[in-house]
């Protein structure tokens, strides 16, 4: 599953998920492009880490994905887009009735306009390169619901639905698009939750995993950044060619229940 010769621009990819998905890009030959809202040494020194690791080249490119025009320069700056991978997200709890309008609107840009923004200025580069993948990071909340988290799962809902759309108009064309669907996954971020949660309910680390946030994933295990990566690889390769408009799950049987 060689990527050699692409460029995948991969969103929200200085932790997590997002740079999990960009060293298996890299590991499968793709130059990369990370992008976070920051600008900092340790943003640019990743991208050499990992440049200098796998041979690829690498580089990091400040965007703020809540502004339009910003979703779109990043695409211009990065001058080449093979591969867009819309991985940037955030995420409030909060009853409907009391959700900030400020979370709410927040959410939306980050989580579902971005990726608007984003494949908007990656599709014709794509098309004049005559090859493209978009690759959505969703979530199992695109495909099912929780309560309190209305802004996310609309969001992620209508990742789906866009992801969907961009198939349909490329359908002709060697362009596919296809959304990853999470469950939980063990991230930084997730691994940063785990302490004050086993305080709250006053239980061990394992059942604080099994119990609380593995309540709805079946397997009991949280997936790993390098099987989203890996997934994203096999989406992004030949054998996928004639995979598009669809969701893949990677959630341990969630959307199964």
């Amino acid at each position: 599953m060689s990527l050699k010769g692409k460029t995948a621009v991969i969103t929200g990819s200085n932790s997590g998920i997002g740079l999990g998905i960009a060293w298996e890009m890299a590991r499968a030959g793709a130059d990369i492009v990370l992008n976070s809202f920051t600008d900092r040494d340790e943003d640019h020194a990743l991208a050499k880490q990992i440049a200098d690791e796998t041979g690829v080249g690498a580089r990091y490119i400040k965007a703020d994905m809540s502004n339009g025009s910003a979703c779109r320069a990043l695409i211009e700056q990065a001058g080449v887009c093979d591969i867009l991978i819309n991985n940037a997200g955030i995420q409030h709890v909060c009853p409907i009735d009391e959700f900030p309008i400020d979370k709410w609107d927040a959410i939306i840009a980050i989580n579902l306009n971005s990726a608007f923004h984003t494949t908007a200025a990656a599709l014709p580069m794509m098309r004049k390169a005559g090859w493209g993948r978009v690759v959505n990071i969703a979530s199992a909340h695109g495909l099912t619901a929780s309560p309190y988290k209305a802004a996310y799962v609309a969001a992620k809902h209508g990742i789906v639905g866009m992801t969907k759309t961009v198939a349909l108009e490329t359908a002709r064309e060697p362009i596919t698009a296809n959304a990853i669907c999470p469950g939980y996954v063990l991230t930084p971020l997730v691994e940063a939750q785990i302490p004050d949660t086993m305080k709250k309910y006053d239980m061990s680390r394992d059942e604080v995993i099994e119990k609380v946030m593995l309540e709805r994933q079946p397997s009991k295990e949280f997936a790993t950044v390098e099987q989203l990566g890996g997934t994203a690889v096999f989406l992004c390769s030949d054998a996928a060619a004639q995979i598009t408009g669809t969701t893949i799950s990677v959630d341990g049987g969630w959307t199964a229940l």
